[in-house]
């Protein structure tokens, strides 16, 4: 009678299916969005519902301030993931960011829950009165992300419309040093005209950021991935065509 393998079958089966899955794809080929999404969701080896990321290579240097990209897009199907939402706010604007969905709402006292090391949230939001408070976090919510911010819609009076949206699957984005944005656009499971869909919202948002002061190709590369999957580089040329449609 056969044995279950073991732990270190299991991790030898799923290194084999990962360079099948990586053999299957044309490394030096830039592919058209629609077969790229195909090709991964055809190679998907694991068993939990992976992310696909998309990865962007822009023409621009950050270190400048005139030539940073950063902004905001609320993707039409969302990203799969249930996000937990935190608003600072304080009378009406806490009942109506309670009666939008938040998970947690609080002033002072969701500070101070904070600064004592809770970080249960995907997402804070708060109203323009609050950053005072807000702002004395800057060094637990900032590293990770957390840190509400008017640029992007975090920082707002319309507490209801902000809780709605990051429920509905906004996402932030913004351009690191070496002039790349990454960004979560959906789930393997999704269908694929839906994650085609979240591509090019993404990459309408992006393309309409351009900064004044960037020069030459501001799209030089663009890639699309899985959690477990390999990484498939785009036709930037096919790719800009969807938001010219």
């Amino acid at each position: 009678m056969s044995r279950p393998p073991g732990p270190h079958g299991e991790d030898e089966m799923a290194g084999k299916k990962h360079k099948a899955a990586l053999a299957t794809v044309e490394r030096d080929r830039k592919y058209p969005l629609s077969e790229a999404i195909d090709t991964l969701k055809k190679v998907k080896h694991s068993k939990f519902d992976e992310t696909v990321e998309v990865s962007m290579n822009l023409g621009v240097d950050p270190r400048h301030a005139d030539q940073m990209v950063r902004g905001a897009v609320v993707l039409p199907h969302g990203t799969g993931r249930t996000v937990r939402v935190a608003v600072f706010a304080k009378g009406e604007k806490a009942t109506e960011a309670e009666e939008a969905g938040a998970d947690v709402v609080g002033a002072d006292d969701l500070a101070a829950k904070v600064q004592e090391g809770w970080l249960e949230f995907d997402k804070a939001i708060a109203t323009p009165d609050m950053m005072g408070v807000v702002g004395r976090l800057g060094r637990i919510l900032g590293p990770r992300g957390l840190m509400p911010n008017p640029k992007v819609g975090s920082v707002t009076m319309d507490v209801s419309k902000a809780v709605k949206e990051a429920k509905a699957g906004k996402i932030e984005f913004r351009v690191e040093k070496a002039g790349i944005i990454h960004a979560p656009v959906g789930k393997i499971s999704f269908e694929s005209e839906k994650i085609q869909e979240n591509v090019v919202t993404l990459l309408d948002t992006i393309m309409k950021a351009k900064p004044a002061a960037a020069k030459g190709t501001y799209l030089k590369k663009a890639a699309i991935s899985s959690t477990m999957g390999p990484g498939i580089f785009l036709d930037t040329v096919e790719l800009q065509a969807h938001i010219q449609k």
